[in-house]
C-alpha cells in the first residue's frame, strides 16, 4: 500500500528529514540520494509500525498548509507492504472447482499469485 506524506528536507553538513504529520519521523543522510531512500524507509517503518500496534494513521496534511523556516517541503512516498515484518509464506488450504484449477493450470496462473493479489484489492492494501 502506497502512502505519501509532505517532508521537510534541511541541509546541515548532509541533509536531514522531518515528517511534520508525524511526531517523532525523521532520518538522515550524506546525499541527497541516500537521504531520499531513507526518509523512504523511514516513512515505511513508522507507519508499519503504527498499523501493527493497532494505532491510527494520521491523514497527510495538505504541503501547502505546512509553514517552513529553513529547509525544502517535498513529498515522500512509501510502500509499506515493503516494510511489514511477517513476510513469510504460510500454506492455506482452499477449494476451487475442478474446471476453473485446470484452466488456471493451462495458462500457467499461479493461485497463490492471483489469491495474493486479490487479497490485497479487497482490503484495499494495493
Amino acid at each position: 500500500m502506497t502512502k505519501v506524506y509532505p517532508a521537510i528536507i534541511h541541509e546541515e553538513e548532509g541533509y536531514w528529514v522531518e515528517f511534520p504529520d508525524l511526531s517523532g519521523c525523521f532520518t538522515n543522510g550524506s546525499t541527497l540520494e541516500e537521504t531520499m531512500e531513507m526518509a523512504r524507509e523511514a516513512l515505511g517503518l513508522y507507519l508499519v509500525s503504527l498499523d501493527e500496534n493497532n494505532q491510527p494513521i494520521p491523514a497527510p496534511s495538505s504541503i501547502a498548509d505546512i509553514p517552513v523556516d529553513n529547509g525544502q517541503k517535498t513529498y515522500i512516498s512509501t510502500d509499506m507492504n515493503a516494510y511489514r515484518r511477517d513476510t513469510k509464506a504460510v500454506k492455506k488450504m482452499l477449494s476451487i472447482p475442478a474446471w476453473l484449477a485446470k484452466e488456471a493450470d493451462e495458462h500457467n496462473i499461479s493461485l497463490s499469485k492471483v489469491l495474493q493479489d486479490a487479497l490485497k484489492e479487497k482490503l484495499n492494501l494495493a
